[in-house]
């Protein structure tokens, strides 16, 4: 059994069994005894061209055959500075430098701090608060921890936390649902009112995922959101940071989520499907304007990272751009995405979904009561689901407490970039199997009576 205690492994949940994998294939796991489980989530939106994807396995044996490690703070690497190169051909506005780090937290907290040490090199050492969006999640090292609105995460390092300053996520539990011209929450007006009201000359920075993550079901502001901040922040002297860990590298059907708003950040995250799950490898991108205050000052970013600039990790990500850019799978989501979503059509009208949001191969379904409100917690309809899913051969990735911290149940589709046809009918068919055995198994009714 791959459960705790056997073994010696420290398992990332200790009250569950978990199948031991011993191969994937495109959007395909297999484990030890042969079931195999259509990955319909890309692991934890990661896997964007899938699993056993040769070219970019043969990038990291030739890699580390050369050169596994250096220090960054003492030499490069090609499989970086042409990473960099790569994505910066795909990067928003002036975008135009990356800094690598192994994971979204990393590349959140390096962001905020960049931010902060900004202000502090160019004089304006009181510029220190963050403002954040709720819900919202954007990692879970400390200060990353403390952006996020994830009250559940916090509940045994919250002394350690710092204060961030929290507005309502547009277009998301907002009684307009994003309709209302006038509402200050969705067309983006509360960010200036908030800004006003704590003093603009204590604001740093304003972080926002430009489509969301699980934390709202993907939900997708209104078109003229972004235009709204980008002004505003611009207007108060706030760095707007994109947060694209989860949304970004072609997932919501452009290279980058905010790209469909027209205005680009001031400094943008990247991670998960930047490698496609072949190395753990994240970063940040950052306009010279910002750069070169560090330059002229510290000389550098105060953000030590022992595996920062990996050059086996920049292998795999640089291999895996160049696949996404030479099988143009950016426009591949786009369109595969839009069947995705024509067919969650179907799923919209089974008992206990509520809604179904989301852009590109990127989708939240959320499950409420049938008086369209938040499932008792103490159901676990979305932890049960997930675990149903599993049973009959589904991976898809749950989240609650997106409601009030307690309340709310939904889970995310995200399949890697070449699902095919074929594959997306299986996963609306899998999802209705477990959809009913979950109902049936925390005591509700039938599907069809």
């Amino acid at each position: 059994m791959h459960a705790y205690p056997h073994g010696h492994l420290f398992y990332r949940k200790l009250t569950k069994p978990f199948p031991r994998i011993v191969r994937g294939d495109g959007c395909w796991l297999e484990d030890e005894t042969g079931k195999r489980y259509l990955d319909a989530s890309s692991g934890a939106f990661v896997a964007s061209l899938g699993h056993g994807n040769a070219a970019v396995a043969a990038a990291l044996q030739q890699q580390a055959a050369q050169v596994a490690y250096v220090n960054g703070t003492m030499f490069t690497t090609a499989p970086a500075e042409e990473l960099a190169a790569e994505l910066a051909r795909t990067l928003p506005g002036d975008l135009s430098h990356l800094y690598f780090l192994s994971s979204g937290s990393e590349a959140v907290e390096a962001a905020l701090k960049l931010a902060r040490q900004y202000w502090t090199e160019t004089g304006h050492p009181e510029k220190r608060r963050v403002i954040a969006l709720a819900p919202a999640y954007h990692g879970n090292t400390l200060l990353a921890l403390s952006a996020s609105a994830r009250p559940q995460y916090k509940t045994y390092v919250r002394d350690w936390l710092v204060d961030v300053i929290r507005i309502p996520v547009p277009c998301y539990g907002c009684a307009c649902g994003g309709g209302d011209p006038s509402c200050p929450t969705c067309t983006g007006v509360t960010l200036a009112e908030t800004i006003e009201r704590v003093g603009p000359e204590t604001v740093a920075a304003f972080i926002a995922e430009p489509v969301g993550g699980s934390s709202t079901g993907a939900a997708v502001p209104r078109t003229d959101y972004f235009r709204v901040v980008r002004e505003t922040c611009d207007r108060y002297g706030v760095l707007f940071i994109a947060d694209e860990i989860l949304c970004g590298a072609g997932r919501t059907g452009t290279w980058w989520a905010i790209e469909p708003f027209g205005v680009a950040p001031d400094i943008l995250t990247m991670g998960k499907g930047i490698a496609g799950g072949y190395a753990p490898l994240s970063a940040l991108a950052a306009p010279r304007r910002i750069i070169d205050a560090l330059a002229a000052g510290a000389g550098g970013l105060f953000h030590a990272q022992t595996f920062s600039f990996h050059p086996v990790a920049c292998a795999a990500g640089l291999a895996t751009v160049r696949t996404i850019v030479r099988e143009r799978l950016v426009e591949r989501s786009a369109e595969m995405g839009a069947r995705l979503h024509a067919r969650l059509q179907l799923v919209r009208d089974l008992p206990s979904v509520g809604a179904v949001r989301g852009r590109g191969l990127l989708a939240g379904i959320e499950f409420l009561d049938e008086g369209q409100g938040p499932l008792p917690r103490t159901l676990r309809f979305a932890e049960t689901f997930a675990d149903q899913a599993l049973e009959a051969g589904l991976v898809v990735w749950p989240n609650v407490g997106h409601v009030d911290g307690t309340s709310g149940d939904l889970v995310m589709l995200a399949p890697p970039f070449i699902v095919t046809e074929a594959e997306l009918d299986e996963i609306v068919s899998r999802f209705t199997i477990a959809l009913e055995r979950t109902r049936s198994a925390v005591g509700m009714t039938a599907l069809v009576p």
